[in-house]
């Protein structure tokens, strides 16, 4: 690609290709805290790795660290280490990540308008199975 052009560009884009690499961004939002690690930096105020886990809630540390790793490394949020006794990490969306502000909240919002016709069909299911 010596014309000066990126992969993107030479690429056709269509996630529902199984080789499109335009998955890998439903991959990543698609994991189980991501969305909600967005929507807890969603202010823009960077955030200490336990105000962040007591604000997403139930994640264990472990997995809210490699939640914040596969973030940073694809570039949707920013680490900043603090050279202080005791040591002090901040994380904040980058530009990308905000970026993704607009269409998580879509899906928030369409998940708590309509979170009691989901539960309501998956309770008629249960009981068409004899549950």
């Amino acid at each position: 690609m010596n014309d000066g052009s990126t992969p993107s560009d030479t690429i056709p884009m269509d996630v529902m290709d199984p080789d499109c690499p335009s998955r890998v961004v439903f991959s990543r939002i698609g994991e189980r805290w991501t969305m909600f690690v967005i929507l807890a930096l969603s202010d823009g105020r960077p955030m200490r790795f336990t105000d962040l886990k007591a604000r997403v809630g139930v994640v264990t540390a472990k997995v809210l660290t490699e939640t914040l790793r596969a973030l940073e490394a694809d570039g949707l949020l920013s680490r900043r280490a603090y050279r202080e006794s005791p040591p002090r990490v901040e994380y904040a969306l980058t530009d990308l990540g905000l970026s993704l502000l607009e269409p998580i909240q879509g899906m928030r919002d369409w998940a708590e308008q309509h979170v009691p016709d989901l539960l309501a069909s998956r309770e008629r299911a249960a009981l068409a199975e004899g549950g």
